[in-house]
């Protein structure tokens, strides 16, 4: 089946929760950092929300690149980057990550930041982001993760 890349609209915003809140990536532990996130209308208002469908529409996985984001002028941040486990396996990750990269390209940014689940640090890497710091634990967040930034 063919697979593009979309902006997400309202009708997706449960199913993109679902991928995200059901995501193996954050098992044990790490359940705390994605129990409470979801997408909304009001998040889908304020942020680019890109989705990958299968052929007959499906959401497959999707990102959100927040324009500004972290840093300086001219950079933005990587949100939200998720596959459903179902889909995994697929190359939907760099469809999505270049997807991303030429979005923020489009709006003229030169920059974009990645907050990495440190288990996806190497996919991150492997798809072109150099790491340039670490975020300390804050909050209900109880462990350092990765700063990567993506050069456009």
């Amino acid at each position: 089946m063919t697979t593009h890349v979309e902006d997400a609209t309202i009708a997706d915003a449960e199913e993109l929760t679902r991928i995200v809140r059901t995501s193996s990536a954050y098992d044990g532990h790490y359940r705390v950092m994605v129990a409470g996130l979801g997408i909304d209308a009001d998040y889908l208002a304020e942020h680019l929300v890109r989705v990958a469908r299968d052929g007959d529409g499906r959401p497959l996985g999707f990102h959100t690149v927040i324009v500004p984001g972290r840093g300086a002028e001219g950079e933005g941040e990587l949100d939200y980057m998720f596959v459903d486990d179902a889909a995994q396996g697929r190359g939907l990750g760099r469809l999505l990550i270049a997807d991303a990269c030429r979005q923020a390209r489009a709006r003229g940014l030169r920059r974009l930041h990645v907050v990495s689940h440190p288990p996806s640090e190497g996919f991150y890497l492997s798809v072109g982001a150099r790491r340039v710091g670490t975020v300390p634990p804050a909050g209900e967040i109880t462990w350092s993760r990765p700063h990567l930034a993506f050069e456009l």
